[in-house]
């Protein structure tokens, strides 16, 4: 997958040059000073935004210059942070217009992840994108193609990658000290009436005071203002992202990915809304089958009871090799013995960290030195993919197979539509 791709590579470069921009942008700088501030923009002022500028505004070599969001309320609180030094925006556009901003930091609902990282990439900025890399397939592989075409840094939000226990845990896997890996258990056990409940269902309305609503749509249909599509719960609707199964996912299946390699055959998805009777439209219970070249993953979602089978691990994986078993998760890993599953007392067992600051740290080495960073966006469009499998399978009722060279679903027209979306104007590829 990662070396032959010409075909591929040229009809989607020819896709990213055809995306519409109601105006030109200026180029930024191509080149920074080791001792020079990187100067960057917030798009998306939610609460993984917020925390992502709390963060930046204790890094002394980093300014923030501009902060954009579609509701005035969090736009107004995000600047007030930077002790109103940052430049407000309504439109990302505007903040690509900047020439001093050096990169982008994207944390927007998930239908607006591609579309402004793109954008960025044809504008001179480098991008640090939140996870999943793009709504869907292709407008993932646009963004990797687009990172290509203009040199430019993209960091996508899967902090495992930067995190020193993740990384001691796949080089053993790689180096083979689990033997032949044979099956891969993936999962979330999460009680979802501790987390947000049931959702319930409501009434078409008006948007909040001081909220862009047509510009919070933007590519996803135009439908009227709806509470439960809107902040918190958008997740849970096809129109902005896909569920738990691919927007929190990604960060398991992105080190399943980085372990074992990206290649997968075919993905068998089944689930439903078996706990909740509200509006959703993702599933809250969901089993996913992938078989891979050699070995078996398998993932399991289960929101209605926080049940952990797995000692306190709410989430996980567990890689299965001859008779050597690793379990990891944010906390740590630890390797057992088949011959100590009695006792279950691990023969290595290290500790863990998130990783967070590590790996914006990483972007902004990236962006100094023009090197890869941990996570680029050919890594967050290949991690991201299995979920967004899942969910294809799960909507269309069937497993289907995957032709990972060309990133295609072969014979089955109605799940290769899912692959991509249709924009709504302006906003295309």
């Amino acid at each position: 997958m990662f070396t032959s791709r010409v075909s591929r590579r040229d009809f989607v470069a020819g896709a990213v040059a055809g995306l519409s921009l109601t105006r030109a942008v200026s180029p930024a700088r191509v080149a920074l000073g080791a001792n020079e501030r990187i100067v960057l923009g917030l798009i998306g002022a939610g609460g993984q935004g917020v925390a992502h500028l709390k963060e930046l505004l204790l890094m002394e070599d980093i300014a923030v210059a501009a902060i954009c969001d579609v509701d005035q309320s969090r736009l107004g609180a995000a600047v007030a942070l930077t002790g109103g030094r940052a430049r407000p925006f309504r439109d990302f556009r505007h903040v690509l217009d900047m020439k001093e901003v050096d990169g982008v930091l994207v944390a927007t609902p998930g239908h607006w992840h591609g579309i402004p990282a793109i954008m960025a990439c044809g504008a001179g900025k480098d991008v640090y994108v939140e996870k999943p890399v793009a709504h869907n397939i292709r407008e993932g592989r646009a963004l990797v193609e687009a990172a290509r075409r203009h040199g430019r840094i993209v960091q996508v939000g899967t902090q495992q990658r930067s995190t020193p226990h993740w990384i001691e845990a796949v080089d053993r896997i790689r180096r083979g000290e689990l033997g032949r890996i044979n099956m891969v258990h993936v999962w979330n056990a999460w009680n979802s009436y501790e987390m947000f409940g049931d959702i319930g269902r409501a009434e078409d309305g008006d948007p909040p005071p001081g909220v862009d609503y047509d510009m919070w749509l933007g590519p996803a249909p135009k439908r009227p203002f709806n509470r439960l599509h809107f902040h918190g719960t958008h997740y849970f609707f096809w129109a902005y992202g896909g569920g738990m199964m691919s927007d929190w996912a990604i960060h398991l299946f992105d080190v399943v990915t980085w372990a074992m390699g990206p290649e997968i055959l075919s993905v068998a998805a089944v689930g439903g809304r078996n706990v909740f009777d509200d509006a959703r439209e993702t599933p809250d219970t969901a089993s996913a089958a992938f078989e891979c070249p050699g070995y078996t993953m398998v993932y399991t979602m289960r929101h209605g009871n926080g049940w952990q089978p797995h000692g306190d691990m709410d989430h996980g994986i567990e890689f299965f090799g001859a008779n050597k078993t690793l379990q990891i998760n944010r906390r740590g890993f630890q390797i057992y013995e088949d011959k100590d599953r009695a006792t279950r007392k691990p023969t290595v067992e290290v500790k863990g960290e998130t990783g967070i600051r590590a790996h914006k740290r990483n972007f902004l080495e990236a962006m100094r030195t023009r090197k890869p960073p941990s996570a680029d966006a050919q890594v967050g469009h290949l991690g991201s993919i299995p979920g967004h499998l899942a969910n294809i399978s799960y909507r269309v009722g069937r497993r289907i197979r995957w032709d990972g060279r060309e990133e295609t679903i072969p014979g089955d027209p109605e799940a290769a539509a899912l692959l991509g979306r249709e924009y709504r104007a302006p906003w295309h590829l």
